[in-house]
């Protein structure tokens, strides 16, 4: 009886560990192509050294192996690994904004609002370039 409680409580907590903080972008999340919706990389979301959030690519799913369009330290290298989003600080409205690139486009962008929608399912991040945005989705992988 008494080991029987002991794994039940180690379950739990293991459980608890793992599980997503829904007010939280930190975790793995699915990138839609914007034109076809089709999946293209899973991205995580971290927390930085420096105390700000990150994205990187840690799967390919839809994008060549490697990326041509990339210039500077990205160029010709695999997609995954490539840091999307950088420098990600909390806004007091909930959101977090930072910086961004794009590798498929090879541009760099403002990264003006992240933030969690549908009950921390979905992620979505508000890209500007100049005066001109465009507001992408991100999916939460469970």
């Amino acid at each position: 009886m008494r080991n029987f409680i002991l794994v039940g409580l180690l379950a739990a907590v293991s459980f608890s560990a793992s599980a997503q903080n829904p007010a939280s972008p930190i975790g793995k999340w699915k990138t839609l192509d914007d034109k076809t919706g089709k999946a293209m990389t899973i991205t995580e979301v971290y927390e930085a050294k420096n105390g700000t959030l990150a994205a990187k690519i840690t799967e390919n799913l839809g994008l060549p192996a490697t990326c041509g369009e990339c210039s500077g330290q990205y160029k010709g290298k695999p997609f995954v690994g490539i840091v999307t989003l950088s420098n990600l600080k909390a806004n007091k409205d909930g959101s977090w904004s930072g910086s961004g690139y794009k590798p498929s486009d090879d541009r760099k962008f403002n990264a003006k609002s992240v933030k969690l929608v549908d009950g921390g399912n979905k992620l979505e991040v508000k890209g500007c370039v100049a005066f001109i945005c465009k507001t992408a989705t991100w999916v939460r992988v469970h």
